[in-house]
């Protein structure tokens, strides 16, 4: 069971992060000649890391005091806010 949260938790992250700010910007850095490529992807994936240990510190925390159906139903209706701002932008 632990194995089949891990892929599922994988690959929802993964393809959430394909393309996105972070990766667009960790391409612009590898671009330039005169910084290390170890570098970069040290940086960020210590960014990434600590960023993903905010959300799980954050979601234990708020998970003590909401129920986990009322998380599930703010961070889906974030997603879809998220959603319709980005369309409007365009």
């Amino acid at each position: 069971m632990e194995l089949k949260v891990f892929f599922t938790i994988f690959t929802v992250i993964f393809i959430a992060e394909l393309g996105d700010k972070t990766q667009l910007a960790t391409m612009l850095f590898a671009a330039d000649k005169d910084v290390s490529k170890v570098l970069i992807f040290c940086a960020a994936s210590v960014a990434l890391v600590l960023t993903s240990a905010i959300g799980v510190l954050a979601g234990s925390l708020l998970s003590a005091y909401i129920s986990e159906q009322v998380l599930s139903y703010i961070a889906g209706v974030g997603f879809v806010v998220i959603g319709v701002y980005i369309l409007y932008q365009v």
